[in-house]
């Protein structure tokens, strides 16, 4: 990354950065992409959720570096990768960039584990490259009608500001520290897994030049979150689908993707909201190191 930007803020033990170049050609879209990379054993590849990166996944690498080479991915224009001018940050642009992760390191034999948007990203992935995925651990899938706008009357009123003709580059830009934790909170049971230095990472990114443009695109690519729904049926890999009891998702919304799905394992999180792997990434490491 350029050295006028900034740099995380988060060290986790046993991992390092890295990054991926785009590809040669005329591919003016792509740009360069962040990765965290801890562990040993098969490929564990983790994709986080809407506003967030790699470092979300900060207590969950360290429980199962020892059984798995583990990446991280920062989703293109998210985190520390690369904010490309005018790309697109619709679920199939998303997805390009798990490809490029995979095909470029030439990982096989593969977990995908997702949380949110992430999941989605995983199992359209899946869908993608079956040659490559041996499993999909999909948490809280972000595939239905409002999406975080559910988490709390204070984010309807923001992202609904964020989704505004004409004002919304504005309200996307201004991120008061209060407002972002609160509206993050209403995606935890446990309040107290929010840590503020992550909440400090994050609004260091958020500062990073065009990443306001990033940040509305994503809230406005839930349209193909859920047309990517279509995609699920063809996934060929085992799936493990892991919602938070207190998740955004509505029961409807978890027993349509199941019928989507028919062949997956299921668990509900008691008290887990949105984000388990903030919440319980022991319960994510217990799933993953059962078959590893």
């Amino acid at each position: 990354m350029p050295s006028s930007e900034p740099r995380p803020t988060i060290h986790i033990p046993g991992t390092t950065s890295h990054t991926i170049a785009p590809r040669a050609g005329d591919r003016s879209d792509e740009g360069t992409l962040r990765y965290l990379r801890a562990g040993a054993g098969a490929p564990v590849v983790l994709l986080h959720t809407v506003r967030t990166q790699a470092e979300h996944f900060r207590s969950l690498i360290p429980l199962i570096s020892d059984q798995y080479t583990v990446y991280a991915l920062d989703l293109p224009g998210m985190g520390y990768s690369e904010v490309v001018p005018g790309a697109s940050y619709d679920e199939p642009a998303m997805r390009a960039g798990v490809k490029r992760l995979l095909t470029e390191l030439d990982l096989h034999d593969v977990t995908l584990v997702g949380e949110s948007m992430g999941a989605v990203l995983a199992l359209t992935t899946a869908a993608d490259l079956p040659e490559r995925v041996r499993r999909v651990v999909a948490v809280n899938t972000y595939d239905f009608r409002d999406g975080i706008a559910r988490s709390s009357l204070l984010a309807r009123v923001v992202v609904t500001g964020v989704l505004t003709p004409g004002v919304g580059p504005v309200v996307a830009g201004v991120e008061p520290k209060a407002v972002v934790r609160r509206i993050l909170q209403g995606g935890l049971g446990d309040k107290t897994a929010l840590r503020e230095d992550y909440l400090d990472e994050l609004l260091q990114v958020g500062r990073r030049p065009g990443y306001s443009t990033v940040a509305r695109a994503v809230y406005q690519s839930l349209p193909s979150l859920i047309a990517a729904r279509s995609r699920y049926p063809e996934v060929k890999a085992p799936v493990h689908l892991v919602y938070g009891e207190k998740d955004w998702s509505r029961p409807a919304d978890r027993q349509a993707d199941k019928e989507l799905l028919p062949a997956a394992d299921f668990t509900q999180v008691p008290g887990a909201g949105h984000f388990i792997a903030l919440e319980r990434p022991d319960l994510l490491a217990d799933l993953l190191n059962a078959v590893a």
